[in-house]
């Protein structure tokens, strides 16, 4: 099969992180992609990962010629992609407005710091300041080191917001390329780092409004934790799930099978201490492991990229940089039948004599003829979601928000997490696909699917007979997506694992705790949420593929991936690396220019440039931040054009007249528990937008439309003899058993 996005041209001005990352997991998936780099740009290593697969030319955009030229790029382009503040291209005559008339076809993404028609538009939106502005700089409930102030920030490493814009970007990139095929025309794509941090939030930010934002919970409960091995390093153990099989299954492992029936929560985490201080961090993953338990050796970012799992599963990848040499890096995003072979970075301007060539030869893309029917770009498309937990259930989200009508699987009698938030939209059914019974509801709904997504361990759905293969021999043309901990080859392949795991063995752990006891990063699920929009990537691709040559196919993504990709600045491994980044819960920031500032009643962040520093001096005026109020220091600091923010606690955001103002924070009414809140759309597109999905009832309370659509209503009953669905007692979608 061909790439997913062979033959598509990409034109990249992107900066920093949010837009090179975009448009190299457009390159990774087949698009021609070329960078236009700034004159006197700086090349740091981490150019090794975000302009691979990347021709590159050298221009001044405010040189009338060299802008000529990028106008004439762009006009023979399928995408662009760019991250500037709002307004900045308009002014160079590269706005969307300015070239969709001659451009119609054009799939233009913006990925500003805020929106254009946010009042914050015109501030730097540096990853600090966005990070303020979202609540993105606490640590997580129990991830603290002993005698932390909770009041102090801590600065993430990891660029989650531009990651977060850049993987929903791809998402609303391909998605209107498929739109484009119907309809013959392209659209604007905004997702600002600012509203794909709420995307990021996800269930931290909903609740129930008449109880309020809950209290966090810390992670480390029951037999879940993080615990020093007898080597001195520590193993993430997280037997979360529907029931505890996980602790029962570690224990008899372990030789303590009585501990099962512990009741006493302290007790049981003093065994748990002692028990993996009598062996080495390396034997307790081999032997949970086998034991199909989610436990995982925290490494640091370089281990991750050595280990035999990260290279054979394609999660890192070798290239041969023509600057650092060999060097191990971040593999691509979304993995598929058609493997690319990743090409090392072109240095600056080594392709302009191509590339000029090609304007004088070269012809504009071809689309069909406008229809003038504009559907959303799932519109009319079905898909099974059989995924639990956050990261599955939020890729059936998006392509319900993009159009699609999607059917929420779960198997009965058991817990459906944080349903309300990641199920929203969908039609909900409690079926037994283990069940012989409920594999033939699954065939009847599989004959009407165009998308399935599951996340059962590696194996486990060719077991139950409904993997890519079986369905495949049904459904030629199925885009099927797997999603997993750990990737769908490898020696690791097998093993369960969660949201902790993930930053376990990729290093974020060790990041998030530097010099203290490694640590979960962050007050959001970043890797669980990121490869929900991953894993929603993967199936755009798959439908884009399918609409453009009729041929579906098999994608996966990982949570061990995600980890990968969030960290893809630092993690490089060639010759010489050395690690500078900030890292451990009291970093402030990347150095004195980039940090947060004590005031005299709180935190914000300042972002700065080194030409910046006279104007900082200016405002000062000989005084220190302690000497006045954070909305003083911030209003005078932004009117001078310097970018700060405030820090914002969740609870405050999510109430926040901006983001509700624009849909980030929004409310259903539920007939279950009333009025709820919870993160809203992140993606915007200017012709076909996404659409909030209707409340989510109960899990399985939709069991019998499900059945209707495919003619099995008059089954109900023997199905439910069977054991195949469930239809009374459902779980309920917020909170509670």
């Amino acid at each position: 099969m061909p790439a997913p996005l062979a033959g598509i041209r990409v034109v990249d001005f992107g900066h920093f992180v949010a837009g090179p990352l975009l448009a190299v997991m457009l390159a990774d998936q087949g698009a021609e992609v070329v960078h236009i780099d700034r004159p006197g740009t700086r090349e740091p290593s981490e150019n090794a990962f975000y302009h691979r697969d990347k021709r590159r030319i050298t221009l001044d955009l405010k040189n009338p010629e060299d802008l000529a030229v990028a106008r004439r790029m762009v006009i023979r382009s399928d995408v662009v992609v760019e991250n500037f503040r709002p307004g900045v291209m308009g002014r160079l005559g590269l706005g969307y407005e300015d070239l969709r008339a001659s451009c119609p076809g054009l799939v233009y993404c913006s990925l500003p710091g805020f929106a254009a028609d946010d009042p914050r538009a015109g501030i730097p939106a540096w990853e600090g300041v966005v990070d303020a502005a979202t609540g993105n700089t606490r640590i997580r409930a129990g991830e603290a080191p002993p005698g932390w102030d909770g009041t102090r920030p801590t600065y993430s490493a990891v660029p989650i917001a531009s990651n977060f814009a850049a993987f929903l970007g791809a998402v609303g990139v391909v998605s209107a390329l498929t739109e484009r095929v119907k309809s013959g025309l392209g659209q604007r794509v905004e997702v600002p780092l600012y509203d794909a941090m709420f995307e990021a939030i996800g269930a931290a930010g909903a609740f129930v409004t008449a109880k309020g934002l809950p209290p966090e919970r810390p992670l480390a409960s029951g037999a879940s934790g993080t615990f020093r091995c007898r080597d001195g390093r520590y193993v993430q153990f997280n037997p979360i799930g529907a029931t505890r099989r996980f602790v029962l299954w570690f224990l008899q492992a372990a030789g303590k099978p009585e501990w099962f029936d512990e009741t006493d929560e302290p007790v049981l985490r003093a065994n748990l201490a002692d028990l993996f201080a009598s062996r080495d961090a390396a034997e307790w993953e081999e032997l949970g492991n086998a034991a199909g338990v989610p436990i995982a050796l925290i490494r640091t970012g370089q281990e991750w990229l050595r280990t035999p799992h990260a290279r054979e599963s394609g999660e890192v990848a070798a290239i041969e940089d023509p600057v650092l040499g060999p060097t191990w890096m971040a593999g691509i995003a979304v993995h598929s039948d058609t493997e690319p072979r990743l090409a090392p970075r072109h240095r600056p301007d080594a392709d302009r004599a191509e590339i000029l060539s090609e304007l004088d030869t070269g012809a504009a893309p071809a689309v069909s003829e406008a229809s003038g029917a504009r559907n959303r770009p799932m519109s009319g498309l079905r898909v099974l979601d059989l995924t639990q937990i956050l990261a599955g259930p939020t890729s059936g989200r998006i392509l319900g928000e993009l159009g699609a009508d999607v059917v929420k699987i779960n198997a009965p009698e058991r817990r459906v997490a944080v349903h309300g938030v990641v199920n929203r939209g969908k039609q909900s059914i409690l079926l037994d696909v283990q069940n012989p019974a409920g594999r033939e509801v699954f065939w009847k709904l599989a004959e009407t699917a165009d998308v399935i997504v599951q996340n059962f361990p590696t194996g486990t759905a060719e077991r139950y007979g409904i993997g890519y293969q079986d369905v495949k021999a049904r459904r030629p043309d199925i885009v099927y997506v797997s999603v997993s901990s750990y990737g769908s080859r490898g020696p690791w392949a097998a093993n369960r694992g969660y949201e902790t795991q993930g930053q376990a063995v990729t290093g974020i752990m060790a990041r998030a705790g530097g010099d203290t006891k490694p640590a979960v990063l962050g007050p959001y699920n970043l890797l669980d949420y990121g490869t929900g929009v991953l894993a929603a990537f993967a199936a755009t691709l798959g439908l884009y593929r399918r609409a453009a040559t009729g041929d579906g196919g098999y994608f996966t993504t990982s949570l061990a991936q995600t980890g990968t990709l969030h960290q893809a600045r630092y993690l490089l491994d060639y010759a010489g690396k050395e690690r500078t980044e900030p890292a451990g819960p009291g970093a402030l920031g990347e150095g004195e220019l980039q940090r947060f500032h004590r005031a005299a009643d709180g935190w914000f962040f300042l972002g700065l440039r080194e030409e910046e520093k006279d104007v900082l001096t200016s405002v000062m005026e000989g005084r220190s931040f302690a000497d006045d109020d954070v909305a003083t220091w911030v209003d005078r600091l932004q009117a001078a054009g310097l970018g700060a923010h405030a820090v914002v606690g969740i609870e405050d955001l999510m109430a926040d007249k901006i983001a509700c103002a624009r849909e980030l924070s929004i409310t259903q009414m539920t007939e279950e528990v009333g009025e709820v809140r919870m993160p809203g759309i992140a993606i915007g597109m200017s012709a076909t937008p996404p659409r909030l999905g209707p409340p989510a009832r109960l899990p399985g309370e939709d069991v019998l439309t499900v059945l209707d659509h495919v003619g099995l209503t008059d089954a109900l009953e023997e199905l439910e003899r069977r054991h195949a669905v469930q239809t009374a007692n459902f779980p309920a979608a917020w909170g509670g058993p």
